[in-house]
């Protein structure tokens, strides 16, 4: 039923939330023009017509971003990522020593083993927000570049911020990040640190290649899209949005009572938007200006507004509103820079390709690069988890456990909304995230594999990884990679559960070119019980509420 109400529904959010992320959006809005208006010499707010096309505004645009999305105001904000009393993770976990860190090498790298925050990665998360600021309040030099200068006299520069203020961030992000991946990504620093790079480079050289850097983000996008899962993704994000009226809504379903799978027309708008990210960033990247330049950017723009509009679950709202500035400032006033025109173009050739190597080895190798680098964004191809807690020897459940003894600045969803609603409407929310994940493709593999991973799973307390991940570390923004096994254990050591008490089932992206997906299920104490795989042409043929597939067992631990 809870699906079935989401296809014409969606979530169910009241449209004083939307609000909530429209003055949200707002106040990132003015933060930029705030710390851009405060360079000396610039102007005030009120002037940004005679200010915004400097280099300075691009350069302290992308830099205030990153520090948003760092301090957890940007993407998995909210009550729309189930975040509500507090709406936010992120600084409060990260400030906090004793919550749990998620090192990316732990068994490679000297001095990132263990799983407990410390003083040390305190500070060195302050540090990287003391570094972004530092490069926020930074005064900007007039551009001084004498092979360039009779190239830019059309262009009216007057600042560019000294290249060295950058240095800091750019080395304490990944140092931070080898302590704590989950602080890497919340920084989206797949954009915004690899962008920064360029913002050490002269002014034609920063522009071509964050022209580049903003290609490899739509076209990796589009390519994680050709699948058979996107046309899900489309459906189930737009009957959330407040937007569209209803009788749409009813038809991007084949039958929204008692057929949930995309209709033609979701299907079309999934495919047509992956054309979209293919053409239109290659037309604008090689156009020179004039009406045709004008038309692809409006264009591009108008694509990002409507994603906006629709307010995703996750909300990469902030960051859809970067790609149109992006665009905007990049593609349409600075139009008719060039490669030949930089000084440096091997190096930015060099960066365009590492970028697009993690990208491709991303998508063949999803298991080892987080969807994010690999820019699987929104593909509806992404790595879930379910955690299935059991009962104690008490009889208490498991989850009591856990709420009691992982360090935290938030509970699990349920317990939030336990403030606000009654019992009855608590279940239907928390209801509402398994039919959101139900909807996709992976959701019918979810439902299969419960009765795999406990006789008894249908008395047990199930919840939906990405909540488990937004409690127990403070950020989620859709990747599985943040509550997989080693998430798991981490919560083992605090927790010391028996065998049996808590189950996870973890299924895998699909490769490029590979028609599976592989699964995984573990056992808090005990460890891996089945390993398997199941094709995704069987999840495709289902009902969100059919999981009966045919799964191949490749491993078995009773076996």
């Amino acid at each position: 039923m809870l699906t079935q109400h989401w296809a014409l529904n969606g979530f169910g959010t009241p449209k004083a939330i939307y609000l909530l992320y429209v003055v949200k959006i707002g106040l990132y809005v003015l933060g930029a023009a705030a710390f851009v208006a405060a360079t000396p010499g610039i102007g005030g707010i009120a002037e940004w017509r005679d200010w915004w096309t400097e280099p300075v505004v691009f350069q302290k645009v992308i830099i205030w971003t990153l520090l948003f999305e760092v301090l957890g105001f940007g993407c998995g904000f909210g009550p729309l990522t189930m975040r509500f009393l507090p709406p936010l993770g992120s600084f409060l976990y990260w400030l906090r020593p004793g919550t749990i860190r998620l090192p990316p090498w732990p068994d490679k790298v000297p001095g990132t083993a263990g799983s407990t925050r410390s003083v040390f990665d305190v500070a060195l998360y302050v540090a990287v927000l003391a570094s972004a600021v530092w490069i926020l309040i930074a005064p900007a030099d007039r551009y001084t570049n004498g092979s360039d200068a009779g190239l830019l006299a059309s262009v009216d520069l007057t600042s560019m911020i000294e290249p060295l203020r950058f240095v800091p961030l750019l080395v304490l992000l990944p140092v931070l990040g080898l302590r704590d991946k989950t602080i890497f990504l919340a920084a989206r620093a797949e954009h915004y640190w690899v962008t920064a790079f360029a913002l050490l480079l002269p002014f034609v050289d920063m522009v071509i290649a964050a022209e580049l850097i903003m290609l490899a983000l739509w076209w990796g996008a589009a390519t994680s899209k050709l699948n058979q899962h996107f046309p899900y993704v489309v459906a189930t994000m737009i009957s959330n949005a407040p937007l569209y009226p209803r009788f749409v809504k009813k038809r991007l379903w084949r039958h929204h009572e008692d057929d949930i799978r995309p209709s033609r027309l979701a299907t079309f708008m999934a495919h047509g938007g992956t054309v979209v990210e293919y053409s239109l960033p290659l037309v604008v990247l090689v156009s020179t200006g004039g009406t045709v330049t004008t038309v692809v950017v409006i264009a591009l723009v108008l694509f990002h507004l409507h994603i906006l509009s629709a307010i995703p679950m996750g909300v990469p709202l902030e960051w859809n509103v970067m790609m149109m500035f992006g665009v905007v400032w990049l593609f349409g006033e600075h139009a008719g820079l060039r490669l030949r025109d930089t000084e440096y173009p091997w190096l930015i050739v060099i960066g365009f390709v590492a970028v697009a190597a993690v990208v491709i080895y991303g998508n063949l190798r999803p298991k080892d690069v987080s969807f994010l680098p690999a820019m699987r964004y929104y593909a509806g191809n992404w790595p879930t988890s379910v955690w299935l807690f059991g009962r104690n020897a008490d009889g208490t459940s498991a989850e009591e456990t856990y709420a009691a003894l992982v360090p935290k600045a938030a509970q699990l969803p349920q317990r939030q909304l336990a403030k606000l609603y009654p019992p009855d409407v608590v279940d239907l929310l928390v209801g509402k995230v398994a039919a959101f994940r139900g909807l996709h493709t992976h959701g019918r593999a979810m439902l299969g594999l419960y009765s795999h991973a406990a006789d008894d799973h249908e008395d047990r307390f199930a919840m939906d990884g990405e909540m488990v991940a937004g409690s127990a570390i403070g950020w989620n923004f859709g990747d599985g990679h943040l509550h997989d096994q080693q998430l798991l254990e981490a919560i083992q050591e605090r927790c010391g559960f028996e065998p049996g008490q808590l189950r996870v089932v973890m299924v895998e992206s699909q490769p490029l070119m590979e028609p599976v997906q592989r699964y995984r299920i573990l056992d808090a104490a005990t460890g891996l019980i089945e390993e398997g795989d199941v094709d995704v042409a069987e999840m495709v043929a289902r009902q969100p509420w059919d999981g009966d597939l045919a799964f191949r067992v490749r491993r078995r631990a009773d076996a």
